[in-house]
């Protein structure tokens, strides 16, 4: 078997495209199911990303060629014409224009990709936007992925006994507006999620969502600011916990991205197994790009002080938050060889090297029985949620901040009273002269 019928790259982006070196058949897409073979080749290693501008320059390299693309502008709607020409933008990149032709290209989107910023049914344009998507991906005429609302679906790879399950979900297309608690997925797709879930089991299934499943960062971040993720619809997340739960699915991790920043996190207390959730923002859209790079230390400080419950702390982390808020990409790899088998989760950086990651056995995916709970007034991490932290602790970064601007103007105002004063006492001085 070749070097590039082992490697599976593929990118479920906050921006949405996902590119595969093997070739394989869909194992459904929306409500239909696709036809075929299921792909032989052993997949050993998966990489993915996220939240990548079209117009910036792209990981794509001998083998790492990646990328997915941004297609609209942050708060302002993008009108069909607009996302076209970006698509063909990022469609003539040569790099990609190699990819499309060694590789099965396939995707999911985000808000970028969508065409608004943060949006989700309400938007007017996502019927025309879903066919733009579906033609840059490439997407058979035929697909039943063409005639359902939204562009979810799932994939199969590798031989019997060794399959690996991709299930892209669309977390915009039927999502009720933020802080509504109200439905992301809709009902047509929860129906298919849980057929999908129920259907033929796989060794491994990767969930890709386009925003954060286990972490909710928002829950100590506000009121200074706030992110998008499945914590921001409790009833949401835990329905979804529990189909996996009650579908007796293992093997279960998810992959997502949107914030511009890399983390590994980590849920106990779902399914009886634990849910790991590898967020991979972003190849070219970074925070630490975002800032000059004099402040950069302030964001790792801010990242580092930021409460979180559900994320992977290691000493084998690049910063000590173990977060990684410079461009990055998220690296899948299955031991198949061990006994037992071993999955390594990492993010990394874009020359390759780990920024954060965890290695384990596969069977550490498999339920144990009981779920593990939380008594009232107990923390545990991993399983605590965010929301449930003591309100000093959860809302410690607003009140620094607070403080910090309070200090700063009481600073300000004692400078500008004893200059004041010296001006005074100056002019006295100058009247008895």
């Amino acid at each position: 078997m070749g070097k590039r019928s082992r490697w599976l790259w593929w990118m479920v982006v906050a921006v949405g495209v996902v590119g595969v070196v093997a070739t394989g058949t869909k194992s459904g897409a929306g409500e239909g199911e696709g036809k075929g073979k299921v792909l032989e080749p052993l997949v050993t290693r998966i990489a993915f990303g996220s939240c990548a501008n079209q117009s910036a320059p792209q990981l794509f390299g001998k083998e790492r060629t990646i990328g997915p693309w941004k297609n609209a502008p942050r708060f302002i709607p993008s009108s069909p014409k607009e996302l076209e020409s970006r698509y063909q933008k990022a469609k003539s990149n040569p790099g990609y224009s190699r990819l499309r032709h060694t590789t099965q290209v396939i995707g999911t989107w985000d808000d970028h990709d969508y065409g608004l910023n943060d949006a989700g049914k309400e938007f007017g344009g996502k019927i025309t936007n879903q066919k733009l998507l579906l033609d840059f991906l490439d997407e058979p005429q035929d697909s039943p992925r063409r005639n359902q609302e939204g562009v979810y679906t799932s994939y199969m790879f590798g031989p019997v006994g060794r399959q690996i399950k991709v299930i892209l979900l669309d977390t915009r297309y039927h999502r009720d507006p933020l802080r509504s608690d109200g439905s992301v997925l809709g009902s047509s797709q929860w129906t298919w999620l849980e057929k999908e879930l129920n259907g033929p089991k796989s060794a491994i299934t990767i969930i890709g969502s386009s925003v954060q499943v286990i972490s909710n960062l928002s829950a100590t971040t506000r009121p200074l600011f706030s992110l998008e993720s499945w914590g921001r619809f409790p009833k949401e997340r835990d329905r979804l916990f529990k189909l996996i739960a009650d579908t007796k699915r293992e093997g279960v991790f998810f992959i997502s991205g949107d914030v511009h920043f890399g983390e590994i996190s980590r849920y106990d207390c779902a399914t009886g197994y634990p849910l790991y959730d590898v967020t991979a923002s972003g190849l070219t859209q970074a925070v630490e790009k975002a800032v000059p790079h004099v402040f950069s230390l302030i964001v790792r400080f801010v990242a580092w002080l930021t409460p979180t419950t559900m994320r992977v702390i290691s000493t084998n982390c690049r910063f000590k938050s173990c977060t990684y808020g410079q461009p990055n990409f998220g690296a899948i790899e299955i031991d198949w060889s061990t006994t037992p088998v071993t999955l390594k989760l990492e993010v990394r950086d874009i020359v390759g090297y780990p920024v954060t990651g965890v290695k384990f056995p596969l069977v550490e995916l498999q339920s144990r029985g009981s779920v593990p709970s939380v008594k009232a007034g107990e923390h545990r991490r991993h399983c605590s949620l965010e929301v449930n932290l003591p309100w000093m602790i959860k809302y410690r970064l607003a009140i620094l901040f607070y403080c910090s601007v309070s200090a700063l103007l009481l600073a300000m105002i004692g400078l500008a009273y004893a200059a004041t004063l010296a001006f005074r006492l100056f002019l006295h001085k100058c009247k008895l002269d």
